[in-house]
């Protein structure tokens, strides 16, 4: 094999330990037949390194994986025994600022043969790339409490919007909508509230949209677009958004997908400084960790944007027909998705079907072109589904 990629994997808490092996067998599988290896070295980060060492973790940790070519990460958080605000501090957000990830990149699609939960919306409905600034802004961590305790605590949290920061993110998203069929943009807003840090927001919008005429802008405020992609999901196509908009409408995204155990998330450097990060959305999902049955679909998905990160484009579309064929088929999968399936069963059959593709593929995986949607009606799904937001949105 003439190419040879290093992987940090850092699976995690929960679930992550299942779904991320499972991952890197379809990732290993891709690369025997696209000729390239992949080679991981394990960091056992997370929730029992925190209870363990008082920290999610190393203190050198970002130095140990700055020589990486990518990072996949599984699945962080244990709520019942470390609060989530470390958990998501101390290792997810510290990895993105350190590494200045300021991307967050996550496809909004419903794989064919999994329905969502809209009525009369279908594939050609839900195809929406959520381009997420995920540096500062709303998650900046500045801030502190006074007083505590008393009657005149005080807690202050402070969002910072740079010129740098806004700028950047807004240009990347006006590369994908450029790059997209429909060309267009929506800027996820607040500015009748914010009037200060969604102004500026606005005001760098007009900015750059000045220089790509060939993109179609529109303003939502986010309640608004929150509400549009529930009624009108068929009118979007690229969304930018803050660090915390972004993240709520991801979120919302994920629930469109039919189960939780669906949407995968890319961070990234675009200027390739610092290794980027590749996940599934996903939480721990602690009440059925262990059990073999966590859906590792986004976690494939995941694995198929980090092989079109790293140049291995045809690796990645082959990884995406073959989940997109398992989907359709419906004959293998886990209970989030109704079926009787384990992690293990999901992870062959993508590997046997690496060769196939489904009747339906519109675009190509990966984290400059990502693959379109398709989506109908589903129930309420199971526990992976029901537990993983509250235990990690992020």
């Amino acid at each position: 094999m003439s190419r040879t990629y290093r992987i940090a994997t850092i699976p995690g808490d929960g679930i992550g330990k299942e779904v991320l092996p499972a991952a890197l067998q379809v990732l290993d599988a891709a690369g025997k037949r696209f000729e390239f290896s992949i080679v991981a070295t394990e960091f056992p980060w997370g929730c029992n390194y925190y209870l363990e060492t008082g920290r999610m973790m190393a203190e050198d940790g970002l130095a140990q994986m700055a020589g990486f070519d990518a990072l996949f990460l599984g699945a962080v958080g244990d709520p019942a025994r470390v609060p989530d605000h470390v958990s998501l501090r101390g290792l997810l957000i510290a990895i993105r600022q350190g590494f200045d990830q300021y991307v967050n990149l996550r496809p909004i699609r419903i794989l064919p043969g999994i329905p969502g939960p809209l009525r009369d919306k279908g594939p050609d409905d839900v195809d929406i790339l959520c381009v997420r600034e995920n540096s500062e802004g709303e998650y900046a961590g500045l801030g502190g409490r006074f007083k505590r305790g008393t009657p005149d605590e005080v807690a202050e949290q402070t969002a910072v919007f740079t010129r740098k920061g806004t700028e950047r993110i807004l240009r990347y998203a006006f590369e994908q909508a450029r790059n997209r069929p429909r060309k267009r943009l929506a800027s996820a807003t607040k500015s009748n509230a914010c009037q200060h840090s969604m102004v500026f927001w606005d005001e760098m919008t007009d900015l750059v949209a000045a220089d790509y005429p060939d993109v179609e802008v529109k303003r939502y405020h986010v309640d608004a677009l929150a509400a549009r992609m529930i009624t009108h999901p068929e009118t979007l196509d690229v969304v930018v958004a803050s660090n915390l908009f972004g993240d709520i409408l991801t979120d919302l995204g994920g629930a469109l997908q039919g189960s939780l155990g669906l949407p995968a998330s890319a961070n990234l450097d675009p200027e390739r400084r610092f290794p980027s990060m590749f996940e599934p959305v996903h939480g721990s999902a602690p009440d059925i960790a262990g059990k073999g049955i966590a859906n590792p679909l986004a976690a494939v998905w995941a694995g198929s944007m980090l092989l079109g990160h790293l140049g291995e484009r045809e690796a990645a579309d082959a990884v995406m027909a073959a989940l997109e064929y398992v989907a359709a088929a419906g004959d293998v999968r886990t209970p989030d998705l109704g079926g009787r399936h384990g992690t293990s069963d999901v992870a062959s059959a993508l590997i046997s079907h690496l060769g196939d593709s489904p009747a339906a593929s519109s675009s190509t995986p990966g984290t400059s072109a990502p693959a379109a949607g398709t989506a109908l009606q589903a129930p309420q799904h199971g526990a992976q589904a029901e537990t993983a937001t509250p235990l990690r949105s992020s």
